[in-house]
């Protein structure tokens, strides 16, 4: 493992869970330093932890009020007015309801717009399918000129919302809403458009975006027990994804899992899929939700009901090992 980037508790009980969106607005501050970078919010400032950035930089702060679609409008217009705007929401409102305006508004004019999706995925839990967004990298990534973020943990959103301030162009950062395992440190390598080996393994390879790469981490350990060396590897940018790095990952141990917590269609698994079509075709099973909608409950419990815990990884690891012929 490199022990050297992560965090040297991570297979302890007591590891510390902070939150993504508190990463997100940390992040946000720092990157508030620029005075063209400016925030926007659709009465989810607090949700959201742009309040942080509203009250130190209140003259660059827009509540555009529950008006998503308007807010994106506004963003686009300070945007070709050479300002760099934050627009935040939850994901389902943020590309989900407001997927026309990102797409005229913000792409087609190539407008230096940054959408922010706070509560993304199925472990929202008890707000239910309405507020679960699982379609929402799909529907990003598939847009001209939008590049996609979905960092793994409270310290990677920091870096990454630091860095999106400097990217230029449309850009979609997703995180979760819950605490999360902290599986990474200062010393973690975040690059935009370079995946990173988190884990050494010569088997298989996991690859995986947001929280649900601490689970992989998990798995990996486990299935050591049993023989079974596997490689994970952080992708956190979905778009531009790393096609030379997985390429190179399938090449070294030709069977790939993909792990996200996402339809397991458009999302960062059918990206990983498109890569090893037209480069290194091998074996792979995606790990995601299955063309469903979720249910309210327990993010733990919710987890492993639509089959995106450890023990469901551990089982597709195996799967493809089957395929692959070595197992």
């Amino acid at each position: 493992m490199r022990e050297t980037v992560l965090n040297s508790k991570i297979f302890d009980s007591d590891i510390e869970k902070i939150s993504m969106r508190d990463g997100y607005g940390e992040g946000l501050l720092e990157a508030g330093k620029n005075p063209d970078v400016v925030a926007l919010s659709a009465d989810l400032k607090q949700s959201t932890r742009v309040d942080s950035f509203a009250e130190k930089f209140p003259e660059r702060f827009f509540e555009c009020g529950i008006a998503e679609q308007n807010m994106i409008g506004i963003a686009a217009g300070l945007a070709l007015n050479g300002k760099i705007p934050f627009a935040s929401s939850l994901a389902v409102f943020a590309p989900g309801r407001t997927w026309d305006q990102i797409r005229v508004s913000v792409c087609y004019s190539k407008a230096n717009v940054k959408i922010v999706g706070s509560h993304a995925g199925i472990s929202v839990g008890g707000d239910g399918a309405t507020h679960q967004a699982l379609e929402d990298i799909a529907i990003a990534r598939v847009l001209p000129n939008m590049a996609v973020v979905v960092p793994c943990d409270y310290i990677e959103t920091r870096k990454a919302a630091v860095y999106v301030a400097e990217h230029k162009g449309p850009l979609y950062l997703r995180f979760a809403r819950g605490k999360t395992a902290v599986i990474t440190t200062e010393a973690t390598p975040f690059k935009f458009g370079q995946a990173e080996i988190f884990r050494e393994g010569k088997d298989v390879t996991i690859i995986a975006c947001g929280p649900l790469v601490y689970y992989c981490l998990l798995a990996a350990k486990e299935l050591e027990k049993e023989g079974i060396s596997v490689q994970v590897i952080n992708n956190h940018t979905v778009k531009p994804i790393d096609k030379l790095g997985i390429a190179k990952a399938a090449k070294e141990t030709g069977a790939i899992v993909t792990v996200e917590e996402h339809q397991i269609d458009g999302g960062l698994g059918g990206a990983v899929a498109e890569v090893l079509a037209e480069s290194y075709p091998v074996p792979i099973e995606r790990i995601g939700v299955k063309d469903t909608f979720g249910e309210s409950g327990h993010p733990r419990e919710l987890l492993d009901k639509y089959g995106m815990g450890v023990k469901d990884i551990k089982e597709a690891v195996r799967t493809v090992l089957k395929r692959k012929g070595t197992s």
